[in-house]
């Protein structure tokens, strides 16, 4: 086990009702978890988020917190939220970094392994 890490796990999907595909607006909910998977209390302080469409045209996103807060996690305890993006495309991907301070001031980055933003499949 790592002294400093936090574990990133993402899962979207896609909001029908909030997207617009004749005007090129492909809205998504993305919902995630961070656990700190490391042996020492660290606190989210703030995030990196690279947003890239179908068009390979790239958004970056920075900011404080998530959600608002800027959740302190002991060894062991997770923070959950939901968040979203919109696209010009049906496809994209998002990935990224937050930026994390342990509790004896060490600072460290908690990558956030990229996923994909897509339509669900629909059989014919």
């Amino acid at each position: 086990m790592s002294t400093y890490q936090m574990t990133v796990t993402v899962q979207a999907r896609y909001l029908e009702e909030q997207s617009d595909p004749d005007h090129s607006r492909y809205a998504f909910a993305y919902a995630v978890t961070i656990r700190n998977t490391g042996s020492v209390a660290a606190q989210l302080i703030s995030r990196h988020w690279i947003i890239t469409d179908a068009n390979n045209q790239v958004q970056e996103v920075k900011g404080l917190g998530v959600v608002g807060h800027q959740p302190f996690l002991q060894p062991g305890e997770q923070f959950e939220y939901t968040s979203g993006a919109s696209l010009p495309t049906p496809q994209g991907t998002m990935r990224g970094e937050y930026f994390c301070v342990a509790e004896d001031g060490e600072r460290f980055g908690a990558p956030i392994p990229e996923f994909i933003l897509s339509l669900p499949r629909t059989l014919h």
